[in-house]
Formats: structure tokens, C-alpha cells, sequence
């Protein structure tokens, strides 16, 4: 009965946090995912350039073309100027149905595989975490990828302030007569690779969570009081890990969303790789990860941080 009330509590703490975070940080989701595609990579950006006059007087500006990709800025005031504002929340339907149950699907596989592993390794250790992280996030992307799917569709779909665009169902419904259940998987491989960063962040997250509360407790005892978690250093700590973890791992990103785009060249995990090393560089695996910065570090703060607030306060306290 107690296991199934914790469980119960890391389901409802996991599935708040993640509709926090996703709420507030849609805008620079949209942005990320545009500036991943393979339509803004490609896209030639003009320049005007000054053509000198010749004897009979000819002379002028002409355009050149550059395949110069887009900024953040660029990205924000195309979206702003061509669809609208509404267009920076594109997806937020399946994200706010999805963020919960993942979430909650996560950190309950999480603290359940850390019960498990703690009884095999050492406790609390960073292998206990890194298997943990692991485990969890092996579940998560496999039950949840259809939903994710539909979410970077509609975040790529691009239609002119007016247009009417597809909701969640109409593009789910659209995904499965064109290529049948098996679309609703694509990118998959890429988020099993991805996994790689949810244990590099939690391996971090937990050896500075265990320092911040080593402090707490030394600064309680002095004191004599017994304080809240110490929600802020819980917040710097999930900031930190995520944004390490990203910049390491961030390449599987780029490649998860060419995966996922409409009738594209991008077939499996490899050859995606392959092809957008060849064509646009190595530098192309990293486009984008500003924005994810802006995104995944305030989210991840804004989770974590809310997860162990409401863990603590769901906790029975002893009496």
C-alpha cells in the first residue's frame, strides 16, 4: 500500500511539473524545431551587394544569394511576421496531452528502477542513476514518440496568418493514411540515442542534489530548524546538469527532426547522419541549440525543481 502511494505521489509530482515547463517554454520549442528542419538549413538567405558602374554606366545593387542559416531573432520574427503569434504555441495541444503522462510515466520508471538498481549496486550511486535515467527513459520515448510525432509535424507545418491549420487529431489522422502506423515511429531510433543525455543530466542532477542537501541538513542542525527542500538550489542544480547534457548530446536532436519530417530524403538514424554531415557540415548537427538552451534549461529547472517541491510536500512528515 505505501509503495503504491509513492508511486502514485511520483506520478502526480512528474506529470504537474512537465505541464509547468511546457506551457511556458512553447515559444522557443517551436523555434528549436524549425531551426532543426531541413527546410531552414536549406533555405538561401539574400544579400545585397553593390555592383560598381562600368564605362557606359551600368551599375546598381544586385542579390546574392548565401546559405546562411537563420538565428533565433530571424526564426522568432519570420514566425511573428508570415503566421502569426498563435503559431509559436503549434503543438502545445499534443505537448500539454502528452507532457503529463510522460512525465509522470518518467519519474515514476525512475524512482521504481532506482529501488530496483540500489538493491544490486551501490545505493544512490552514479551507476544506480545512470541506469535509472536509462530505464525511464527507454519507457518514455516508446510509449510516448507517437504523440511527439505528431507534435514536430505541426510545429513544422507552415501556413500565412489567416490560413486555417490542422489541429492534433487531423495531423494524426493525416500521419496515418500516408504512411500507416509505422509513421507515428519515426525518429525513434534518434530519441534511443538521446537517451544518452537524460543520463548524463541525471548523473550530475543527483551528485549536486546530494551536496545541496548534505548543505541543507549542516545548516539546519546549526540552526536548529528544519527548513523546505532548498527549492532554488534545486532549480541551479537541474539548470546545470540540462545544459551540459544538451551540449554533449545535442546532435540526436537535429537528427530525430529530419527523421520525422514529411517525405523527406531521411530514412534511418545512420544514413540521416551521413547526409547532413555531407551536405551542410558538421556544424549543421548543432543548429539550433541556442533556442534549446533558452528552452530545456528554464524547463528543466521549472521541472525538477517543481517535482522535488511537490515530493516534498506529499511526503508523509514524521510526527
Amino acid at each position: 500500500m505505501a509503495q503504491s502511494k509513492d508511486t502514485l505521489m511520483h506520478l502526480l509530482a512528474g506529470g504537474c511539473a512537465g505541464t509547468v515547463g511546457a506551457i511556458v517554454t512553447c515559444p522557443l520549442e517551436v523555434i528549436k524545431t524549425r531551426l532543426q528542419s531541413s527546410a531552414v538549413a536549406l533555405r538561401p538567405v539574400y544579400y545585397p551587394q553593390v555592383q560598381l558602374g562600368t564605362l557606359s554606366g551600368g551599375g546598381g545593387v544586385v542579390r546574392q544569394a548565401a546559405s546562411v542559416s537563420p538565428g533565433v531573432l530571424q526564426v522568432l520574427k519570420s514566425i511573428l511576421e508570415k503566421e502569426g503569434p498563435k503559431s509559436l504555441f503549434r503543438g502545445l495541444g499534443p505537448n500539454l496531452v502528452g507532457v503529463a503522462p510522460s512525465r509522470a510515466i518518467y519519474f515514476a520508471s525512475y524512482s521504481k528502477s532506482k529501488e530496483q538498481f540500489n538493491a544490486i549496486f551501490v545505493p544512490n550511486s552514479n551507476i544506480v542513476h545512470m541506469c535509472s535515467a536509462g530505464c525511464a527513459a527507454f519507457v518514455t520515448n516508446t510509449m510516448m514518440n507517437p504523440i511527439w510525432m505528431v507534435k514536430t509535424r505541426m510545429q513544422l507545418e507552415r501556413r500565412v496568418i489567416g490560413s486555417k491549420q490542422m489541429n492534433a487529431l487531423q495531423c494524426a489522422r493525416y500521419v496515418y493514411q500516408t504512411e500507416g502506423m509505422r509513421g507515428f515511429y519515426r525518429g525513434l531510433t534518434a530519441s534511443y540515442a538521446g537517451i544518452s543525455e537524460t543520463m548524463i543530466c541525471f548523473v550530475i542532477y543527483e551528485s549536486l542534489k546530494k551536496h545541496l542537501q548534505e548543505v541543507h541538513l549542516s545548516a539546519a542542525n546549526a540552526s536548529g530548524e528544519k527548513g523546505s527542500a532548498n527549492f532554488l538550489g534545486f532549480m541551479f542544480a537541474a539548470a546545470f546538469s540540462k545544459g551540459c547534457a544538451s551540449c554533449i548530446a545535442y546532435p540526436h536532436e537535429v537528427i530525430r527532426t529530419r527523421l520525422r519530417e514529411e517525405g523527406t530524403k531521411y530514412n534511418t538514424f545512420c544514413q540521416t547522419a551521413r547526409l547532413v554531415a555531407r551536405e551542410e557540415g558538421y556544424s549543421a548537427f548543432y543548429r539550433g541549440l541556442l533556442a534549446q538552451l533558452f528552452r530545456q534549461i528554464p524547463n528543466t529547472a521549472i521541472v525538477l525543481s517543481t517535482y522535488e517541491l511537490l515530493v516534498y510536500l506529499l511526503r508523509d512528515k514524521p510526527k
